[in-house]
């Protein structure tokens, strides 16, 4: 979304501009950025909590009944950031915008990039 936002999909780039849906940013995906940044796989500007601040978007926490969901996902998805992210749409209800088919078996609302 902030990297290359003409890869959105219109409709997914709609949802994200309404101002009337809260979009969040899971704390998985600072670690995720943070470990890819750490071992060169990722360029990533140190601004990134301002720059979500700044577009008014929300920040998702981990928390423990995440872990819990975590653990009783099936696994279909052997990447353990996406399936954090996975366990977080499904306990909180929310719908995870992606362009990974690999989220297709679990039991969570997508929006395809």
């Amino acid at each position: 979304m902030l990297a290359a936002p003409d890869l959105l999909s219109a409709k997914a780039r709609a949802v994200i501009q309404n101002p009337d849906r809260s979009i969040y940013v899971s704390a998985v995906t600072a670690v995720e950025i943070a470990v890819k940044t750490g071992i060169g796989k990722l360029e990533a500007s140190g601004n990134l909590c301002e720059e979500i601040q700044s577009r008014g978007l929300r920040e998702l926490p981990l928390r423990y009944c995440h872990g819990e969901r975590l653990q009783a996902l099936s696994p279909y998805h052997a990447d353990p950031f996406d399936r954090m992210l996975i366990a977080q749409a499904v306990e909180e209800n929310l719908t995870i915008i992606t362009h990974d088919k690999k989220f297709e078996p679990y039991p969570v609302s997508i929006l395809w990039t």
